[in-house]
């Protein structure tokens, strides 16, 4: 060959070297271009793997053939992207996008955006609620108590409902004696009866609400006492004796009708209607208290049987009061409270009592009780009075000289002991001018 051919083909050989130089040097910088937006996460593995196949195919075809025709020896672009696609051994690049998959990718951007906007517009939705939430406007029920009805919460307002009902299938056949006026016996009638009653207890339905306001506890209750048998109101209201008649109607004894405020450290402040204080605890540990006891009148039955009343302790009733109540001090605790005065009533009939309606002070009663644990048993002591003074008494028996006026006092003292199975009731109390039952007496 001669040396001018030889000339030639080198000058072929050097220009054909510079033309596919600078195509594999702008191939580096793009995929170069493609590393940097991959590890800043600005491109998803997906979308890099896509736009390098894209630039391979379109830009460099003779790569494609080479990397089809010798898989063996797989070329450095090739190196540099296959660390972000699949990692199976034997994969390759996918194929390049046609305009199905570069609108499939992007759909999936816009749709990705969609997502972001939507949990953005949520999480500003969460912030809103928990901002406005308020505790105040929800109605809740409380964890339901045994034995303590049902509570429901509505604010700041506790709602308990709660209630009992009995009945009970008596037999009396009295004994004989004379009756006793303003007690339980009621003398031989010669006839036995039969009956379907109440206990000593009614049947019962307790509203109570209670709420914090201030950091003062407020509190209001409810209770309404229905009977079973007919009622026949006379001296005593529905407690009188009953009136078993067709198309009779039974009677409602409203006994509780008070409201409470105060705090733990100064106490509490009772106004309303409620139980009082003197012999409460007598009648509330009394063993009958969920049966019969003494049946009165079981011929025509009031709206309750009489317990253990008459016969062990006086009835401490249901009167309208003021009454403060202590905070407890190891165990102790105080009450004290002015009350409705009570009328003298003439049980006997003729001159043996005096009766007046004037009163020109309140009755005053008032408690102090003792909870603790000794030598293992678990103890009560309470012990209670009731003061009330009966002014212009009337009676046939008394002449315009004798005094017209008294005082009626009273006071108890009680115990009881549980421990285990066993309970014990220990009780005295004293009365001067108070009737057996319900209300004084100036017998």
């Amino acid at each position: 060959m001669s040396l001018c051919r030889l000339s030639l083909l080198g000058s072929t050989f050097c220009i054909a070297a510079l033309s596919v130089l600078p195509n594999a040097a702008r191939a580096d910088d793009y995929t170069e271009l493609l590393d940097i937006l991959r590890a800043k996460g600005s491109l998803t593995r997906s979308e890099y793997n896509v736009l390098l196949a894209h630039h391979q195919h379109h830009s460099h075809p003779s790569l494609q053939r080479d990397d089809d025709s010798t898989p063996a020896a797989p070329s450095r672009h090739r190196n540099r992207y296959m660390r972000y696609g699949p990692q199976n051994e034997g994969s390759s690049l996918e194929a390049p996008p046609d305009v199905t998959t570069i609108a499939a990718v992007s759909a999936a951007r816009r749709a990705a955006m969609d997502a972001s906007a939507s949990a953005q517009d949520a999480r500003n939705s969460l912030l809103e609620a928990r901002r406005t939430y308020n505790p105040d406007s929800i109605v809740r029920v409380k964890p339901y108590v045994a034995g303590k009805g049902v509570t429901i919460q509505a604010g700041q307002i506790d709602i308990n409902i709660s209630g009992f009902v009995n009945a009970y299938y008596t037999y009396n056949s009295p004994g004989g004696g004379r009756p006793v006026a303003g007690g339980v016996s009621t003398g031989s009638s010669g006839f036995d009866s039969s009956s379907v009653r109440n206990g000593l207890l009614p049947g019962g339905l307790i509203l109570k609400l209670n709420t914090v306001q201030d950091g003062i506890k407020l509190g209001a209750v409810f209770g309404m006492y229905p009977g079973i048998n007919n009622n026949n109101p006379s001296t005593f209201n529905a407690n009188s004796g009953g009136s078993p008649v067709g198309l009779g109607t039974a009677g409602l004894d409203f006994r509780q009708v008070y409201m409470t405020a105060g705090t733990d450290r100064f106490g509490t402040v009772k106004l309303g209607r409620d139980i009082a204080l003197f012999a409460s605890d007598a009648i509330l540990n009394d063993a009958t208290l969920l049966s019969v006891g003494s049946t009165g009148s079981n011929a025509n039955p009031a709206n309750t049987s009489l317990g253990r009343i008459g016969v062990g302790y006086v009835y401490t009733d249901w009167l309208p009061q003021i009454t403060y109540i202590s905070p407890k001090w190891k165990g102790f605790q105080a009450s004290v409270g002015i009350m409705t005065p009570l009328d003298e009533f003439n049980f006997a009939g003729g001159g043996i009592s005096a009766t007046t309606t004037q009163h020109s002070s309140p009755m005053l009663q008032g408690k102090v009780t003792y909870d603790g644990n000794i030598a293992g048993f678990t103890t009560r002591f309470w012990s209670s009075f009731l003061v009330q003074h009966q002014q212009n008494l009337t009676s046939s028996t008394l002449g315009s000289s004798s005094r017209k006026g008294t005082t009626v006092e009273a006071g108890d003292v009680g115990v009881k002991v549980s421990r285990g199975p066993f309970e014990g009731v220990a009780y005295y109390y004293y009365g001067s001018g108070l009737a057996i039952r319900f209300c004084p007496s100036s017998s």
